[in-house]
């Protein structure tokens, strides 16, 4: 080889190093100015806080968007104490929100007793200490009583994400149905005199009936008159059923459990229950009985939650592997076949628990064939548990309920007219 070709091949080889050079540099320079960019086995660990009192689908809907902006989605379960002083009393205590968080399929791990608001040092402390990447929230106001809001250093630090939220639903509006619901029950039972028809002043009745009623269809969307389901503003697609399904029916050898109820106000008792019956088997099917049923068999005020809104509570949960919307009440032996069921069971505390005793017993047939079991309940909360809380504490939740619509309402007239300036 001549000198000219050998000094070709080594220039031709510095141009080469170089580039390489100059090529890892600037990746390396790229990887400086974005750290939040995914790491080689680091996942992305994304944060989302909240009371999560009287928890629906809209909290599990939210949760959902925010562990799909992640990898890892961590939970700040918000205390009691700090619930008290920037809203008022909380319907459910911490450890009931504990078990009802922990039971959403999407949450990968739980912060107990998180501040209200994101400080600087909780802030520092969910970077460095839990990793996280971004900070989720949705974007209805999150309003502090000093009116600023909660989020703020989270924006201004540029680790903040928005996800939408679920129209049709909210913590403020199930609880006006259930005063609703009990003012109705009330005012017509003409003979009674009970506690709760006490604590309802005329007064109380008229305020209610403004805060919660106003613009809502009055005609029950099952066709029983006066039911709570009524006010619902849920509009159900099958893609939002399928956002909540699992995907995956039982495998061939699979031992399916099946356990039913009306699941209203999907409450800790429940996700303890459901807990304990998959633990039975490979695969939980849930039968979810409709409006009419649970009407008929608790009044027509109930259910307080229509039956795709209780559905999706059930769906949500991580013990579920598929429900049957608008389940029947008795489980028949075609049922039993159909879903190729290997044990019914039934919890041993529920609204309606004297089925035994009933003229036509809704188990007869999984009895009769071996295949019943009642579970001891771990929790003693019942749908009605929740709704003498609520009347209890009458007085409080009216006056926080007004206190977070003023808030809401300040909010989005501060926005648009932000907006039109």
């Amino acid at each position: 080889m001549g000198w000219e070709g050998a000094s070709g091949q080594r220039i031709a080889v510095s141009w080469l190093i170089g580039g390489l050079v100059i090529g890892l540099s600037v990746l390396g320079f790229r990887c400086l100015a974005s750290p939040h960019i995914k790491k080689k086995n680091r996942p992305i660990r994304v944060y989302m806080d909240g009371c999560f009192d009287m928890m629906h689908y809209g909290h599990c809907n939210a949760l959902r968007q925010a562990r799909a902006l992640g990898d890892q989605l961590v939970v700040g379960v918000v205390s009691d104490a700090e619930i008290i002083v920037n809203k008022g009393p909380p319907v459910t205590p911490l450890h009931e929100r504990m078990i009802m968080v922990s039971g959403v399929k999407w949450v990968d791990e739980i912060i107990p007793d998180a501040p209200y608001a994101i400080t600087e040092e909780f802030m520092k402390k969910l970077f460095d200490e839990y990793n996280i990447d971004y900070i989720i929230h949705g974007d209805d106001p999150c309003v502090l009583p000093d009116g600023t809001d909660a989020y703020a250093l989270a924006k201004k630090a540029g680790r903040y994400k928005q996800i939408k939220r679920t129209e049709g639903v909210s913590s403020t509006d199930i609880v006006g149905r259930m005063l609703l619901c009990v003012r109705e029950r009330s005012a017509g039972d003409s003979n009674s005199h009970s506690s709760l028809q006490r604590q309802f002043s005329s007064n109380g009745r008229s305020t209610l009936q403004r805060q919660f009623s106003h613009g809502r269809n009055n005609k029950s969307e099952d066709g029983v008159s006066g039911s709570g389901t009524r006010i619902s503003h849920f509009l159900p697609t099958s893609r939002r059923i399928v956002q909540f399904s699992n995907g995956k029916g039982p495998g061939p050898d699979a031992r399916i459990i099946y356990i039913d109820g009306a699941f209203d106000l999907f409450h800790a008792g429940h996700v303890e229950i459901l807990r304990l019956a998959r633990g039975l088997g490979d695969f939980l099917l849930v039968g979810i009985h409709t409006d009419h049923n649970v009407s008929a068999k608790r009044g027509r005020h109930r259910p307080i939650m229509n039956l795709h809104e209780r559905s999706l509570s059930v769906l949500a949960c991580r013990y579920v592997d598929e429900v049957i919307i608008g389940a029947p009440m008795e489980v028949s032996k075609d049922m039993i076949t159909t879903f190729n069921i290997s044990l019914v069971v039934h919890g041993s505390v529920a609204e309606d628990n004297d089925f035994q005793k009933e003229k036509e017993n809704p188990y007869e047939i999984p009895n009769s064939m071996g295949i019943l079991k009642l579970l001891e309940s771990p929790l003693e909360i019942t749908t009605s548990t929740i709704i003498k809380r609520i009347v209890s504490n009458h007085d409080a939740y009216q006056k926080r309920n007004e206190r977070k619509a003023e808030s809401e309402r300040r909010y989005y007239e501060e926005k648009a007219f932000v907006a039109g300036d």
